[in-house]
């Protein structure tokens, strides 16, 4: 069966790398094609404590310091949160006072946002599966349009209306690591939410037509074990198959009651990390890079091309990046695999560097992860220390990729990294 398999992946990865000329609609979206994500989790962690991770890595308090930082890497482009918890204190009453200071600080520097909803949070009377979450939701999409206009009347505004649904629901809905806390309810929690974003989409989109969505979910690759069943195999596929079933819900491929439709996404971004790649039935995550690699990790260009050949629309990696020492090597990585993805065809518009800055983990805040560009602490969460060995790799990653950044100020070279 190992044969069969891997037999089939390599036939697979051909046919993908052969693939050229897909339809590629060139849009000036982004201007550029490198980003930088800030952490703006605002969720109830598994001990039920609200973390607020714009508050706990100091984001909020150095905003435009932390985006003039991006010039040395040619970042024009972040991805930011409104922090629904922080906006909606009280049912239907919202105050967008620290997102007006953030777009203020964009203005100042020039940088453009993109914008989530919903980052994995909620506010305290609230869960996906409550009878009043759909309509709050809808009320504040409608809510922060109408602000967002206010302040900046013209362009185009990119919105995220919910995060990750995928892996909400399943962190929420299966082993009740957030709100609602639920055991085996994956599915009802991912179909809730899935609910409140179409409305959500179609509420932007009525109130102002030069709005994008952008629809994030993660890109993964579910294997069978060596020498699986056939039962294992088919396991393997369902698994797999079953990432999509958020976008397929939002263009109306699946449930079709919740009113899906084509047309609702723009932008497909999808969030890939070094864990994003496991055996069917385990907790036990594919190696990415060591002797001896294994034979059914999937290459991420392969991936992005099997995405583009499902939805034909335009992409960008939403989140990557890795902890610790191996940060260099993922980003090359990373670049790489997008240029061959682009090099056959796919609509690729962008990378996000998420976090750009180092974030404590949910659950244990005194666990920084040390996976940004620059790193922080428990101890000095103010403390932006640039990670050298992946800022190096960074400004050599930018050299060979197809950039598409408009027109913006070129990075620096790696030897003024010092």
């Amino acid at each position: 069966m190992k044969q069969v398999y891997t037999a089939a992946l390599s036939a697979f990865d051909q046919i993908v790398y052969a693939t050229t000329h897909l339809p590629v609609h060139q849009q000036q979206i982004f201007k550029s094609f490198w980003m930088g994500g800030y952490e703006c989790s605002d969720q109830l962690n598994c001990y039920g404590h609200r973390v607020d991770l714009l508050h706990e890595t100091r984001h909020l308090d150095r905003i435009t310091e932390d985006y003039l930082q991006l010039r040395n890497f040619n970042i024009h482009t972040v991805r930011e949160g409104i922090r629904w918890s922080a906006v909606e204190p009280r049912p239907y009453q919202y105050d967008f006072s620290t997102v007006c200071r953030m777009i203020h600080a964009a203005k100042e520097t020039g940088i453009q946002q993109i914008w989530d909803i919903c980052h994995f949070g909620f506010p305290d009377d609230l869960t996906p599966l409550h009878p009043q979450f759909t309509p709050r939701f809808v009320s504040l999409c409608k809510a922060f349009i109408r602000f967002y206009r206010q302040e900046v009347p013209e362009g185009t505004v990119i919105i995220t209306p919910i995060n990750e649904v995928g892996f909400i629901s399943w962190l929420g809905g299966e082993v009740a690591g957030t709100s609602p806390y639920a055991i085996k309810m994956g599915w009802e929690v991912k179909y809730a939410l899935t609910k409140a974003y179409i409305q959500g989409i179609k509420a932007i989109k009525d109130a102002d037509a030069a709005a994008l969505i952008l629809v994030t979910e993660p890109l993964v690759s579910i294997v069978p074990p060596l020498d699986a069943t056939m039962e294992q195999v088919d396991a393997a596929i369902l698994q797999h198959e079953i990432q999509y079933q958020v976008m397929d819900m939002l263009i109306g491929r699946i449930c079709p009651e919740l009113g899906g439709q084509e047309g609702l996404i723009d932008i497909v971004g999808f969030n890939f990390y070094y864990n994003n790649q496991w055996i069917v039935g385990t907790e036990q995550f594919l190696p990415w890079a060591n002797d001896e690699p294994d034979e059914r990790w999937r290459s991420l260009t392969s991936l992005l091309i099997e995405a583009q050949q499902r939805y034909y629309l335009p992409m960008i990696i939403a989140e990557t990046s890795h902890p610790e020492e191996d940060r260099p090597i993922w980003v090359t990585t990373i670049a790489k695999s997008c240029q061959a993805a682009i090099d056959a065809g796919v609509n690729l518009l962008g990378i996000c560097l998420y976090p750009i800055i180092d974030r404590p983990d949910w659950d244990d805040l005194s666990n920084w992860h040390r996976s940004g560009l620059w790193d922080g602490d428990a101890s000095r969460p103010q403390s932006r220390e640039l990670y050298l060995p992946y800022a190096r790799a960074l400004l050599r990653a930018q050299t060979f990729i197809n950039n598409r950044s408009h027109g913006c100020d070129s990075a620096v070279t790696s030897n003024e990294i010092t």
